[in-house]
């Protein structure tokens, strides 16, 4: 996909998630993709976390993670990139909630607040997924939400944990 950047460069909160095969395998390929076409500069990379999956619960638990980084792609150029790369992987087509091989999804553009019928940022079910708020935390906590005015740090300490997640050793990058 070709890259058409703006010459300001924004603050981007992605989050990332899979519960199909090889599930840091598909979390890692994802990242470094996202780095190599030039997405996303200085990023940081939060710890993974596995969780219960929501919505549909008869599925495998999820591995997620956030990564941090700037871009000066506009947010619609960098969803539809985003989605083309989930593709590329592997992700195949299912329902809402369902299983997924990778999951890329954009939180936070900056201090945008945008609702069309393809992107909605921040996203809208963030601030109740201690899977996005808890790994966040660890690479942008003193961020403010937008539109709430409380930062990811004090977020993260009030999002419901049960079930608990469970914080995985192995770094998103060895």
């Amino acid at each position: 996909m070709e890259i058409a950047p703006s010459s300001i460069a924004v603050r981007v909160l992605l989050a990332l998630g899979s519960n199909l095969g090889d599930r840091i395998g598909y979390l890692r390929a994802a990242t470094a993709a996202i780095v190599e076409r030039g997405y996303l500069n200085c990023i940081r990379c939060s710890p993974i976390y596995e969780s219960a999956p929501v919505g549909y619960s008869n599925q495998p638990d999820f591995l997620n993670c956030c990564i941090t980084g700037t871009t000066s792609l506009p947010p619609a150029q960098l969803h539809s990139c985003l989605k083309a790369l989930e593709t590329e992987l592997g992700r195949q087509p299912r329902p809402r909630w369902h299983q997924r091989e990778i999951d890329v999804d954009i939180i936070l553009y900056g201090d945008l607040i945008l609702q069309t019928s393809e992107l909605e940022i921040p996203h809208p079910r963030a601030l109740e997924r201690a899977f996005v708020l808890l790994p966040a935390r660890a690479i942008a906590s003193d961020w403010i939400f937008p539109g709430i005015g409380c930062t990811i740090g004090e977020l993260a300490a009030k999002v419901k944990t049960e079930p608990p997640l469970r914080k995985i050793e192995e770094p998103l990058f060895p």
